[in-house]
């Protein structure tokens, strides 16, 4: 399907749970783009019972897929260097109305972002929340942007769970205190939780980012917190 943004036309993946409908989810890709990893991960929540959009942020870049891992890594910082972020969001705030608009959306509506998709989706629940359209849940997997948008924490007042593995080489502990610091100030529905040992990506499977503890941890307490604040 595609989605109708500012000068474009913005691709998106819809996966239906087995019901056919349920409440909405919108996952926001890592730099590498919608790859497989994102797209399995979409799968996991459609079978879980929702109805979920997968936006394609980069389409403004030619819609780049990067292979994920050391190889990858170099064009994938380029692309993200690349990328207009404010624009991106306008597309990420679109991507979560399109999904409530879907005639099988039943109920509220979250978001979730791994690494890139992490910081996206906390700035897409600000950004919401200003047209009075914010996100009923949201899930951000060590968002990378994070500590450039701590001064948007008291306007991200959605229900939200944060994953961040202690051994992360991109954002260190103390700026993972930092994060944890802000945006649980003012809100009370806030769930930050660290992974002993886990580095940058850790959910992602490729052998360069994955540790297994921390990711099935992780996607556990992710499914008991969206089917707490989102039930199916």
């Amino acid at each position: 399907m595609s989605i109708r943004v500012d000068g474009a036309t913005m691709p998106a993946d819809l996966y239906l749970p087995e019901s056919g409908e349920g409440p909405g989810m919108v996952v926001y890709q890592e730099i590498f783009g919608v790859t497989d990893y994102i797209s399995s991960r979409a799968r996991d929540l459609a079978a879980l019972g929702y109805v979920v959009l997968v936006p394609h942020l980069y389409h403004r870049l030619g819609d780049e897929v990067v292979q994920e891992g050391g190889e990858g890594l170099p064009r994938a910082m380029e692309l993200m260097n690349e990328f207009d972020w404010e624009q991106g969001v306008k597309d990420g705030v679109a991507a979560l109305a399109a999904v409530r608009a879907r005639d099988e959306v039943r109920g509220p509506a979250g978001v979730i972002g791994f690494c890139f998709g992490g910081g996206m989706a906390f700035n897409v629940a600000a950004a919401a929340k200003a047209d009075r359209a914010a996100p009923d849940a949201l899930v951000s997997y060590y968002g990378s942007a994070l500590p450039n948008l701590l001064e948007l924490a008291p306007e991200v007042t959605s229900p939200s769970l944060h994953h961040f593995g202690t051994a992360d080489d991109y954002i260190p502990m103390d700026k993972v205190e930092e994060i944890e610091a802000a945006v649980t100030a003012g809100n009370d529905d806030v769930s930050f939780l660290t992974y002993e040992g886990a580095g940058h990506a850790f959910d992602n499977p490729s052998p360069m980012f994955h540790h297994e503890a921390a990711s099935s941890q992780a996607w556990v307490a992710t499914e008991s917190f969206l089917l707490e604040k989102l039930p199916v």
